[in-house]
């Protein structure tokens, strides 16, 4: 599914189509995300389990120290295993984990080569062995009702910005304000609060 400019790197639809196949009875549902940066790490609030599949030589290793992303997984893979840099790799993400020492569950490392198969199913254990943790813990109820909520703030947040969108490019008045704010005659929130009490009758927004 494509985004659309919906950020978080996930496609707005993704949760209900992962509910429609939950609901079909399918066991295990596998959601690739189209990649992860500073600010795509939605999937952290749809997934049970978060798999973070890194590969030496090709940058990661950069992409692995950025604000966010060491916080988004569960288990970790650094596939290409026979790589040169495969082990530095290990050990540089090893030390970044090691920083959080608050977080209960720490997420395994496993190297793996996914050409060949090889530690393909010790991955499988850890990624068992995180859906017995939250199981035991009592999280994964906890989780999946957490995500669900958080859908949909996030749906009727979309849609209340597509209607403002709409609204205000619709009226003149509105219109005259941001242009105001764009001359520096205005300043941006009091824009903001007349915008929302006209189109949402929300008085005093801050």
């Amino acid at each position: 599914m494509g985004t659309r400019g919906h950020l978080g790197g996930l496609a707005e639809a993704t949760l209900q189509a992962l509910l429609i196949l939950d609901a079909a009875g399918k066991d295990v549902v596998f959601l690739e995300t189209v990649g992860t940066g500073q600010s795509e790490v939605e999937v952290i609030g749809i997934a049970d389990t978060v798999l973070l599949v890194l590969m030496p030589g090709s940058g990661d290793s950069v992409q692995a120290l950025k604000a966010g992303i060491m916080e988004i997984p569960d288990v970790i893979a650094i596939n290409k295993m026979d790589h040169p840099a495969a082990k530095t790799m290990l050990n540089e993400v090893r030390s970044i984990l090691g920083l959080d020492r608050e977080r209960e569950w720490r997420p395994p490392i496993v190297l793996t080569d996914a050409t060949r198969g090889e530690n393909v199913p010790e991955l499988w254990e850890k990624i068992a062995a995180h859906r017995a943790y939250l199981e035991d813990s009592g999280q994964l109820e906890a989780r999946r009702a957490k995500n669900l909520a958080g859908e949909v703030f996030s749906v009727a947040s979309a849609r209340a910005k597509q209607h403002l969108e709409h609204a205000v490019s619709g009226d003149p008045e509105l219109e005259r304000l941001l242009e105001a704010v764009q001359r520096r005659e205005l300043d941006p929130m009091t824009a903001v609060r007349e915008i929302l009490e006209k189109v949402f009758h929300i008085g005093d927004a801050r």
